[in-house]
């Protein structure tokens, strides 16, 4: 999300005003204002290109900037599913996109050179575990906290999510749980909308959702706040809705290389034998979608982990679970030895 100021003008402006507003924006901007009315609705957008237009087709610098904008511009609409239009406008080369709402209000700026997408979807991060293998690290400060590189990994996490477009979290917290909840508050300083899940007994991967009375979409990202990962959340949002998943999961490739022959046997009779093979695995990986309804398989503030969901979800006909190979980065920080690995990761992982 970028600043609104820096790129809205209203259409009685001259079109000098709108000039000197794309003059003054940051390098680093994408070079073009969007025009509301009196209404505050979104009405065009204007570019130095439409200026240069405007002044060759006999338009004065001096007359309203909404003789020069282009009224036939692209948008996408607050809490749709956008992700494949915004792929469309990122192939075209569109990178300033408007959002607006169904009365056409301007609702915020996207920037695809700062936000990959925009997933509809809410988040649960959990973070009230005591970490207990990392002590005397998290003797004084929670494991989320604990910095790899220049932040948290609780903010390496958050900040990652925000880039796909997510704005609605929620952290369960407990142990030294003010620490948290002061440094990132209500999120606005990201913002973003953050809501605390105080558990006064440990809930488990899941049992925190039971807590969240609604969100305001169909599906949510519950993820374990100790993960170090690069994860393309897009990818995995699109294989969940493609297969159709009423729960997915990322899952964690485990290569085993044996480096003997392996038998097939029946009884004490060899049927055939496989030398020094390998075989894969899959593990699971602490990052998971699923579908916001199902929490009422939960007890209200009752412990209840992911796998017990699971479990559930294998024994029902109409639901299915899916698992989603992660094959980018991904480190449980659990341990002193992981931790320090990550310390070192941090300065060549490609976020």
């Amino acid at each position: 999300m970028i600043k609104y100021q820096e790129h809205i003008i209203q259409k009685y402006n001259q079109a000098r005003v709108a000039l000197k507003a794309l003059d003054e924006l940051p390098l680093y901007a994408s070079r073009t204002i969007f025009i509301i009315d009196e209404s505050d609705k979104m009405a065009g957008t204007v570019s130095d290109g439409d200026i240069r237009r405007g002044l060759l087709n006999g338009l004065e610098i001096s007359q309203p900037i909404e003789l020069f904008m282009n009224t036939q511009f692209k948008f996408l609409y607050e809490g749709g599913d956008n992700v494949d239009l915004i792929k469309a406008y990122r192939k075209a080369d569109i990178h300033l996109i408007p959002v607006l709402d169904h009365s056409f209000h301007l609702v915020q700026i996207l920037d695809l050179k700062k936000t990959k997408t925009i997933l509809p979807i809410a988040a649960l991060i959990v973070a009230g575990g005591r970490g207990e293998r990392l002590k005397p690290f998290t003797d004084l400060i929670p494991k989320p906290m604990l910095t790899v590189g220049d932040k948290s990994i609780l903010e390496h996490n958050i900040d990652r999510l925000i880039s796909y477009g997510i704005s609605e979290f929620y952290i369960s917290v407990k142990y030294l749980k003010e620490q948290i909840m002061d440094y990132f508050g209500d999120g606005s300083a990201k913002s973003v909308h953050i809501h605390y899940i105080e558990e006064e007994e440990p809930l488990g991967t899941l049992g925190a959702l039971s807590l969240i009375d609604n969100v305001g979409q169909e599906d949510i990202l519950v993820m374990n706040s100790d993960l170090l990962t690069n994860i393309d959340f897009e990818d995995f949002y699109n294989f969940y809705k493609k297969e159709d998943a009423t729960m997915a999961l990322a899952s964690i490739p485990y290569i085993v290389n044996v480096p003997y022959a392996v038998l097939e046997t029946k009884e004490l009779e060899v049927v055939s034998f496989a030398e020094k093979p390998t075989y894969t695995y899959y593990s699971n990986g602490g990052i998971y979608l699923l579908k916001f309804e199902l929490k009422r398989y939960m007890q209200k503030g009752v412990f209840y982990n992911a796998t017990d969901l699971m479990d559930k979800i294998i024994l029902e006909d109409k639901f299915n679970l899916m698992h989603y190979p992660l094959l980018g980065y991904w480190l449980d920080i659990g341990k002193h030895q992981d931790y320090i690995k990550a310390q070192e990761d941090i300065k060549h992982i490609r976020f």
